[in-house]
């Protein structure tokens, strides 16, 4: 086995996922290897840090069906589990503090990933609502832009080709009697993007929007769109 996939496989040692074969030639390797070792004993530092951290906020009641969910949909991996008794304590204690660390890690960034999605879902749905709705207008600023208002002043923005922002944010903003206020912040969506508006929109409003570099409480730059409503 090459040195980097030799590398590679100090987290399915940490986790105790390697055949024997495997683990022979790792513990080989780690008896050279510096920078595995070093790897190996971050883990180790890593999950300690998270047993002796401050209480956390208790995570949602939501999280363990999501985990389920997403567990269900993938093919099960089955790893064999070897005896205990094959390692040295201070060996099987550093695993299975590492293997806390890596599964907090994990399902830390799998419920960040689902609410991500959740969120991305509701905003296409709140969007569907408002393009479908009865008596919605439809305004159009050039060929790459819609604003659609319903008639209870709910509204979306419809871009498209709206180029990526780097190092920023586009913020949305609608004025009614002069002063815009805040009524969202967004990326690019690639080849359409559709952004549910945060403030009703009556008649006689300007939708604008600007690019910031993060999301502001009062435009900092010119808007590139406005649309009277």
């Amino acid at each position: 086995m090459g040195t980097q996939a030799l590398h590679d496989l100090t987290a399915a040692y940490a986790l105790d996922a390697l055949d024997a074969d495997e683990r022979r030639e790792y513990e080989a390797h780690l008896a050279r290897c510096e920078r595995c070792r070093a790897e190996l004993a971050s883990l180790s530092e890593a999950a300690t840090s998270l047993a002796y951290s401050v209480e956390t906020p208790a995570p949602p009641p939501q999280l363990r069906e999501r985990i389920l969910e997403r567990a269900r949909a993938e093919r099960p991996n089955v790893v064999p589990l070897r005896p205990r008794w094959a390692l040295p304590a201070a060996a099987a204690a550093v695993i299975a503090v590492a293997a806390v660390a890596v599964l907090a890690v994990w399902i830390s960034s799998l419920s960040n990933k689902v609410d991500r999605l959740q969120a991305r879902s509701a905003k296409q749905e709140q969007v569907a609502a408002i393009v479908s709705a009865p008596g919605a207008r439809r305004i159009r600023s050039g060929s790459r832009v819609r604003l659609v208002v319903t008639p209870a002043g709910a509204a979306a923005l419809v871009l498209t080709r709206l180029a990526p922002v780097h190092h920023g944010v586009y913020e949305a903003w609608v004025a009614t009697s002069g002063t815009p206020e805040p009524a969202g912040v967004f990326d690019s969506g690639g080849a359409v993007t559709a952004v549910p508006l945060e403030l009703r929109v009556p008649k006689g409003a300007i939708v604008m929007v600007t690019r910031e570099r993060h999301r502001v409480d009062a435009p900092t730059r010119q808007p590139f769109i406005k649309i009277p409503a």
